[in-house]
């Protein structure tokens, strides 16, 4: 179901109210439907209760429920959900699906162009090993939106930089002035440079991150603490998470199941992990997943639609900074999610445990795809 289509499903929805005499108001010409905002949960949000409730002389949370009641019995909608003070939060059902088979299916390319763009960029750099590496992440990210690349650095970059922090610079030198019929697009990068400090010590990814996860007008900060292994790290957390989600695909294979997008906390019929056969009567029942991870799902699901977007504006930005943030975001919410991921004491892998696997191979990839366009290693182990 498309926006527009939901659009028009909650219009519905509304007409029908007015018909049974449940709401007593004009019906509006269209509802708009949006991804949910802080707080919200599911697919797409709409305030149509919210606009509803004063012609309607009811409170928004009696208009939502009215409203919510009618949506859920419609075709294509698994749930709906009404939060604050009467926002409706719709989750389609099948969307998760189809989003988490178009990433497993592209992996690492998922959010990259299709095609070469024909767009040629020329990006120029200090002789600052800040400049640099932001300039080499910006390359990497430019060429996965479909972008011809050229890099150049006004003078012959350290060897450390290339050794280490791995950057690589085509040309070296003060950059020609382009010919008119290629009309290349022209980029100086030059962010604020790093500190004194040689963060060459810290090894490519810790000192890459570094200095690329910061803003471009913020100073980075050279210090050890980017390689401790713990909570208040964020390349630690990103890296981890994507280890942890390469563990639970070895542990499933161990217990014979593998991933299978669908439902991650199916409701009704037989319950997970019960075999309809004699031999496993006593097999304890999967109890259902926590209200807690079925939030944090929704939060993982968003986090991982809106990579490509994120990927188009890293790029169109010059702004390696908002992928570095953007991983942050998907390794908060997959974290949590993993405990439910594989089958606990006695029970059997079940179409839900299948489908939690291959959300949780979903966001590993998109791990693994962001850290290597920043230049960083995904490690399996951590």
């Amino acid at each position: 179901m498309t926006p527009v289509e939901l659009s028009r499903t909650v219009l519905r929805a509304v007409r029908r109210a007015v018909d049974d005499g449940e709401l007593d108001v004009v019906v509006p010409g269209r509802i708009g439907v949006a991804p949910p905002g802080p707080g919200g949960c599911g697919d797409y949000a709409s305030n149509v209760a919210l606009q509803l409730a004063r012609p309607a002389g009811q409170p928004p949370l009696r208009v939502a429920e009215i409203l919510r009641q009618r949506l859920a019995q419609s075709d294509g909608i698994s749930d709906v959900v009404v939060t604050g003070p009467g926002f409706l939060n719709i989750s389609l059902r099948g969307s998760g699906d189809a989003l988490v088979r178009e990433i497993l299916r592209l992996g690492h390319r998922y959010g990259h162009a299709e095609r070469p763009t024909g767009q040629l960029v020329r990006l120029h750099a200090p002789h600052e090993i800040r400049a640099v590496v932001v300039m080499d992440a910006v390359a990497r990210i430019l060429r996965s939106q479909g972008a011809l690349v050229r890099t150049s650095c006004v003078s012959r970059p350290e060897s450390a930089w290339t050794d280490i922090l791995g950057v690589e610079v085509d040309a070296y030198g003060t950059p020609e002035a382009p010919a008119p019929l290629d009309a290349p697009l022209d980029v100086h990068v030059r962010p604020v440079p790093a500190p004194p400090a040689d963060p060459t010590p810290l090894g490519r990814d810790a000192a890459r991150w570094a200095l690329l996860h910061p803003a471009p007008h913020d100073r980075p900060r050279i210090t050890a603490d980017h390689l401790v292994q713990r909570e208040s790290n964020p390349l630690f957390r990103v890296r981890y998470a994507h280890a942890r989600t390469r563990a639970v695909t070895r542990n499933a294979a161990d217990l014979g199941f593998h991933a299978d997008p669908g439902d991650v906390n199916p409701r009704g019929g037989t319950q997970a992990g019960v075999q309809e056969t004699a031999v496993h009567e006593t097999a304890v029942p999967e109890t259902s997943v926590p209200e807690t991870a079925v939030q944090d799902t929704t939060a993982l699901r968003n986090a991982l639609a809106d990579h490509p977007r994120v990927l188009q504006a890293a790029a169109a930005h010059n702004a390696p900074d908002r992928l570095a943030r953007h991983l942050v975001i998907v390794a908060d919410a997959v974290l949590p999610f993993l405990a439910a991921v594989l089958p606990r004491g006695a029970e059997k892998p079940s179409a839900a445990h299948r489908a939690r696997l291959a959300l949780a191979e979903a966001a590993g990839a998109v791990l693994a795809g962001g850290l290597s366009l920043l230049g960083i290693d995904a490690p399996e182990h951590l």
